[in-house]
This record gives structure tokens, sequence and C-alpha cells, in this order.
């Protein structure tokens, strides 16, 4: 397995080369001048030199890319253009926003998905199998956008004078704020150390920072908020989740051995857990694993539509401001995710199914 691993991780390294290459290229593609974005339309020719100067971007291409590759190899993503800040901050301000709604998001489709798959599967052609069928068809065929707003009109607007109330937008109510569990235990260190950092990447996950804390009002506020993105995310995932726990499981059920123990007598769920559904779990594990990505990618939307302060509204922002270094790092982080998580998988097939040896 180490073999494998290692295996793997050097042929990630020139993927996520040419995924840097690729979005450095594009970026500078986008029509629309940075400067005038960035300052305004108003902007003089004088600023705006001065303004493409000082960010390095009146050098030829394959000079700035050579120069960002450089840093990038020293962990230095850069100033932002918009923000003059660094950009590796920003990343940790903004990302663990983005794990925690994920998370949450590819769990719920996880703990939906799979049961109405198995029902389907083991009440093949029944009405449960139709029913279940047409709630996945309608989940993955429904934009995360419009969902979104829905959601929000129903259950910001509709309900608002209900139990069943949920905020439309942001991280916490007002007048709330997430008190970091180092401040609380007394363990702030130096601010420009590494460890000061993690800190306050940890702290930045609001559930896992109020959990440290014990400090559950703020617990379950962040989880109203978010609930709606997270439903909002989750469907497309769950949808396809489903729909491929109901083809593997079809495909075992029909096998000989699971003949073989219902005849036996052994007990219906017995048969269907057990012996059925987990040798069915391997491409169930695949597309939860690619879906994962898919979460990602969807946030853009999901965390703009719910004013989240997270990867996903970052990146549309810096996207409409040409802000490069903000779009080269966010874009590099979500791949190796992506990259990361679908190593994972691969790795875990020899807990699922130990007949599969990697090295």
């Amino acid at each position: 397995m180490f073999q494998y691993t290692v295996r793997r991780l050097v042929l990630a390294i020139p993927v996520l080369f040419g995924i840097l290459l690729v979005t450095f290229v594009l970026a500078r593609l986008i029509p629309g001048d940075p400067c005038k974005a960035i300052l305004g339309e108003k902007a003089t020719q004088e600023v705006c030199a001065r303004f493409i100067r000082e960010h390095g971007l009146d050098k030829p291409i394959y000079v700035q890319f050579g120069i960002y590759m450089r840093d990038v190899l020293k962990g230095d993503f850069g100033d932002s253009i918009r923000y003059s800040r660094p950009v590796s901050v920003i990343l940790i301000e903004r990302l663990p926003m983005t794990i925690e709604l994920g998370f949450i998001a590819i769990c719920l489709a996880v703990l939906v998905g799979i049961p109405l798959g198995i029902i389907s599967a083991v009440y093949s052609n029944s009405l449960a199998d139709i029913i279940t069928m047409i709630i996945a068809n309608i989940g993955v065929s429904m934009p995360v956008y419009w969902l979104g707003l829905m959601l929000a009109y129903v259950f910001a607007l509709l309900l608002k004078d209900t139990p069943f109330w949920l905020p439309p937008s942001g991280r916490l109510s007002a007048g709330l704020a997430a008190v970091p569990f180092y401040e609380v235990y007394h363990l702030a260190s130096d601010p420009e150390s590494l460890k000061f950092h993690i800190y306050e990447f940890i702290s930045n996950m609001y559930i896992l920072n109020s959990l440290i804390t014990f400090d559950w009002r703020i617990l379950w506020d962040t989880i109203q908020h978010l609930i709606l993105p997270a439903v909002a995310l989750c469907t497309i995932p769950m949808s396809i989740i489903a729909r491929m726990t109901r083809s593997s499981m079809l495909e075992v059920l029909g096998l000989d051995y699971i003949r073989t123990a219902r005849a036996k007598g052994l007990p219906k769920p017995k048969v269907v857990f057990k012996h059925a559904f987990r040798n069915a779990l391997l491409p169930v594990f695949t597309i939860i694993g690619l879906e994962l990505g898919t979460v990602f990618a969807g946030a853009v939307l999901t965390e703009t539509i719910f004013g989240l302060a997270g990867v996903g509204r970052m990146l549309y922002e810096a996207i409409t401001a040409r802000d490069y270094p903000i779009v080269q790092a966010f874009t590099l982080v979500i791949a190796i995710g992506y990259v990361g998580m679908n190593l994972l998988v691969d790795l875990s097939y020899v807990f699922i199914d130990p007949r599969i040896k990697l090295d």
C-alpha cells in the first residue's frame, strides 16, 4: 500500500501542475482589465499603468508563471490584488467555512441517498421503487441556484412566523460572535507562527470551535444557518448516490450466493445488509468520493446565494474582480482536495474488500 500511495502522490504532481497552468492562463484570458475591475472605470491610464507594473502584470505571461511557480513551491501564494492581503491568510479565513458546509452536505447525501437506493433495489419495480427514483430524478435535475432561492423563500419568508423558520443567509445571527478556542484556553501564540495559523484555521470551523469551547448557543445558531445551504448543496449528490446504490445492489442481489443465503432461510435484513450491501459498496464508495468534488464545485453558487463567506463565494468575487492570485490559489486548493479524496477512496478499497491488493 505504501508504494501505491507514493506512486499516486507522484502522479498527482503533473495533474496539479496542469490545473495550475490552465487556471493561470485562462484567468488572464478572461475579458476585462483588472485595474478597471478593482479601481473602477474612472481610473486613468497613468494609474492603471502603475497598477499593472506594481503587480507584475506587465511582464510576459511565461515570466509571470515562472515567478508564481517559484513562490508556490516556497508555500507563498502571493498577495490578493483586491485586498492587498496574503492569499494564505484569506484561505485560512474562508476554507474552513467551505469544508464545514461540504462535510455536512455530503453526510446528508450519504445518509439519505444510500437508504433510498437500498429500498429501491430491495423493492424493485414496486411503488416504493418508483417513488424513490422519481425523487432521485427530481433531485439530480434541480439547479442548485433555483433550489437555494426556493428554500430561502419558503423557510425564511413563508414560514417566518412558525417554528420551522430558518435563516436565509449569513453564518451567525446578528450580535453573536464565535470566540476562538485558543483565546478561551489562552493558547494564543505569535501571530506569525505556524501554530497560530493552525489554531486560526480550526477556530474558523464554527461547529468544531463551539464543541471545543462548549458554546452550545453558537453551535445551534451555526447549524441553523447551514441547514438550507447544505440541503441545497446535497440534492444532486444524494440523487446520484441513491441511483448508484440501487444499480449496485440490484446487480449483487441477483448473484448466486445471495440466492443461496435466501435458500438457507437467513433473515432478509441479514441477507440485504451483511451479504449484499457490503459487496455493493465499492462503486457506491467511488461515487461518494467523486461527488465530494462536485460538492466543492457547487459551493460557488450555494455560498453566493446564501451569503456565506467561504471559498466558493470568494472565488466568484475574485473572478469578477480579476484577482488572479486568489483565483489561482483557491482553484489549486480545491484540486488538491479533489485529488486527495480520490486517493483516500482508492486506499479504502483494501478495507472494504480484502481481496483487493493495491501493491
